[in-house]
């Protein structure tokens, strides 16, 4: 059965002979991965877990900007932390906002819910497919 498929992204991943060092682009950008020594890499750049992070701080970041300026809320940073865990049964991951500005308690709980409603963090606690094929 075909499943319709709408492009959100892409994005081309190059690994040569530099033990873990990934060259990721999306044909106007590039970012390196790696992994840190401790399991062999060169730490030329974030780990894989850590871009995931990024994904997702960034997303929410962006998410809460864009409704904090949609309501005309005086925020003048958005800092978005995060941790990511094994914990028995799967991943954990921890996300801690903080906001500089003008916020009552009322309005930063409804950022935090805001929160989860950024486009990367649907994706990674609903019900995601990966298909794989050899080119």
């Amino acid at each position: 059965m075909e499943i319709a498929k709408e492009t959100v992204a892409s994005v081309h991943t190059e690994i040569t002979e530099t033990q873990y060092q990934t060259q990721v682009t999306n044909g106007k950008h590039t970012i390196i991965a790696d992994e840190p020594p401790a399991v062999g890499g060169s730490d030329t750049g974030l780990s894989p877990f850590e871009l995931l992070l990024s994904s997702l701080g960034s997303c929410t970041a962006i998410t809460l900007r864009m409704y904090a300026n949609r309501k005309q809320w005086k925020i003048s940073k958005i800092d978005v932390d995060l941790e990511l865990f094994k914990v028995e049964g799967g991943t954990l991951i921890n996300r801690s906002l903080r906001f500089e500005g003008e916020l009552t308690d009322e309005q930063k709980k409804r950022m935090e819910q805001i929160a989860d409603l950024c486009p990367v963090h649907k994706m990674l606690v609903g019900n995601m497919m990966i298909e794989t094929t050899i080119a």
